[in-house]
């Protein structure tokens, strides 16, 4: 029974090792009680999505290939298999609960523009408006190395920002971000990690036996969706009704909350600041103009303080912004295309080269 749930729109991201057992086989008995506690929070109230990993396991087990096959091609292989049998799983487990449910796959070149941003968000609200389940994958069978996300961690963070979620779970086999080698007998749960709390030095490196992620990953992406306003869990998806508890007002259980920053990015920056993989070119900058977009908030990037701009980018794509020592400050949506910007190079008085409204600092 939940009782005034502390959050009412949720991201839950299922993660491969949650869903899968030892040998690879889907966990039907895990995804079984993940989906009634989905229905429960339905009749609580909360509006859900799901990012489920999976695929690729589900279908590397049902499938003895003769065939040495490349990563891409096995990677294609087993999700296209895997994904049929995934789905289908899912819809048969929340009809016995009387709830729809559908998929919705995607690409990491589906968030390159705003434009497609902005239909996977108008698909998902019509889905949620209807009482159906997103339940969300990446396309692997379309996806390259060059274009994939880094992990499904990465994804459940796209769209938690792009939803406007108010909390965004990551299901992974640990219960959170530990103090220590998780194994380590000493080792504690880091329970509240505030936005001025500094936890990597914790972090273990090292991947997932089924994912491609890791808790580097993990950590990195929860404390960028927190910054924009989302509570973000870290909990572990092999514990019995983990769900219920999490939304319960009560803790009763172990995980890892990054708190949310008291202020909400924007829509548009919340786009803006996942999109640094989609950047068309970059924009050098001087130090005093490094100092100012770190230091001042709501500070546009005026072309007084650029150095030098690299790549052939056209007016309103994404670029990086570089400070002197080389390292990546933030990402935004140019306000002019590569050649009428080299023009304004070291100009005062000229309109900003990124205006603050279409700039996210790192």
């Amino acid at each position: 029974m939940i009782n005034a749930p502390k959050y009412k729109r949720i991201a839950v991201k299922i993660g491969s090792n949650v869903l899968t057992r030892s040998d690879g086989t889907l966990d039907i008995t895990r995804m079984s009680g993940l989906v009634d506690q989905v229905a429960e929070l339905r009749r609580a109230g909360i509006d859900v999505i799901m990012i489920s990993s999976g695929a690729v396991a589900s279908g590397r087990s049902e499938l003895r290939e003769n065939k040495k096959l490349d990563a891409v091609s096995a990677r294609q292989l087993y999700s296209a298999v895997g994904q049929a049998k995934l789905i289908n799983r899912y819809y048969e487990l929340f009809r016995e609960h009387g709830i729809a449910c559908g998929q919705v796959l995607t690409t990491k070149e589906n968030f390159s523009t705003r434009r497609h941003y902005l239909n996977q968000k108008h698909c998902m609200e019509v889905m949620l408006a209807n009482d159906v389940i997103p339940i969300v994958n990446e396309n692997d069978t379309v996806s390259v190395t060059e274009l994939m996300f880094t992990d499904n961690d990465e994804l459940s963070g796209l769209i938690a920002t792009m939803m406007d979620m108010e909390a965004l779970v990551i299901l992974s086999n640990i219960d959170g971000v530990y103090d220590g080698n998780p194994s380590d007998a000493g080792s504690k749960v880091i329970t509240d990690i505030l936005q001025e709390t500094d936890a990597s030095s914790f972090i273990q490196e090292g991947k997932s036996t089924f994912g491609r992620g890791g808790m580097a990953t993990k950590y990195r992406i929860a404390r960028k969706v927190a910054s924009e306003g989302i509570a973000v869990i870290i909990a572990n998806g092999k514990r019995d009704n983990v769900l219920v508890d999490i939304v319960n007002p009560q803790r009763v259980i172990p995980y890892t909350l990054f708190h949310p920053a008291q202020e909400s990015t924007s829509g548009v920056k919340k786009w803006i600041a996942h999109s640094e993989g989609f950047a068309k070119g970059e924009i050098h900058v001087n130090a005093g103009a490094a100092e100012a977009l770190l230091s001042a908030r709501g500070a546009s990037l005026l072309p007084v303080g650029v150095t030098k701009i690299n790549g052939d980018f056209e007016k309103d794509d994404i670029v990086k912004v570089i400070a002197p020592d080389g390292n990546v400050i933030g990402v935004g949506r140019v306000g002019y295309d590569a050649a009428d910007a080299l023009q304004v190079i070291g100009e005062s008085g000229a309109r900003p080269i990124i205006h603050s409204d279409y700039l996210y600092i790192d």
